[in-house]
């Protein structure tokens, strides 16, 4: 089975402390793949080391087949990513954010100029066209990356957080384009700490923990007949310390 997504013993150390330990991952192409994991697991470190945005100290990452550290052009015109706390050009307009990253990724102007269009349309950020980028909310800047991602038409999305901050009617409408996407061929990997998004969403899921991975499969395989949340608690070995605590609140 090709994989859209694979990674091979990434590992990552700050100092003292190693945020991403001989982590190794392999996502099949077509599949809406989720990555769970407490704060601090090594999630966005993995990611970012994935597609590019933080040199791995040992390991390989592969989009489709091409090495990300080694051709980062071909594997990067592959995939669309949004990060983690996704900086912006603060004093552009949504539509000029869109149509300046296309025009620098080489697509023909009146491309870009409709593709960017259909976007703000579709994530209900056309009506904002006179707001600079300043001005946004949270979610609004998280809609903004999600157009960045998908302007130059990849076939995977790596998307951090993507429903953090968004509004329920605007989650629909993402939840909509991303269940698209899938169907028509694309492949998405997705960080969440929200379960039940993950159980509707995804096919299959990782759970990470101390910068490894401890389960991966299908939505099915890692539930094992509970649910989502029940094994991740399980898997990552989490606790309700202090549950008892706090008798000072009690009336």
């Amino acid at each position: 089975m090709e994989q859209a997504f694979e990674l091979v013993g990434l590992t990552k150390v700050f100092g003292d402390e190693t945020a991403v330990d001989d982590l190794s991952l392999a996502v099949p192409k077509g599949s809406f793949f989720g990555m769970l994991g407490p704060n601090g697991a090594g999630k966005t470190t993995s990611l970012s080391m994935a597609v590019g945005l933080l040199r791995p100290d040992a390991g390989t990452a592969r989009i489709f087949g091409v090495d990300v550290w080694a051709e980062p052009a071909r594997a990067k015109a592959r995939v669309g990513v949004l990060p983690d706390g996704l900086g912006m050009p603060e004093r552009l307009t949504g539509r000029e954010v869109l149509t300046y990253l296309g025009l620098l990724r080489g697509l023909p102007a009146d491309e870009v100029s409709r593709r960017t269009t259909e976007l703000l349309e579709v994530l209900e950020l056309d009506h904002e066209d006179d707001k600079q980028v300043i001005g946004y909310s949270t979610g609004m800047r998280k809609k903004l990356g999600l157009a960045v991602a998908l302007l130059h038409a990849p076939r995977l999305l790596v998307l951090d957080e993507p429903f953090e901050a968004v509004d329920p009617v605007s989650a629909a409408t993402i939840r909509t384009i991303l269940s698209r996407f899938i169907a028509g061929g694309g492949s998405v990997v997705m960080s969440s700490h929200v379960m039940a998004l993950v159980e509707q969403l995804c096919d299959r899921v990782a759970v990470v923990a101390d910068g490894k991975v401890v389960a991966t499969g299908t939505v099915s395989e890692v539930r094992a007949g509970g649910s989502l949340e029940d094994a991740f608690v399980s898997l990552v070995g989490a606790s309700t310390r202090g549950a008892e605590g706090l008798s000072w609140l009690s009336a």
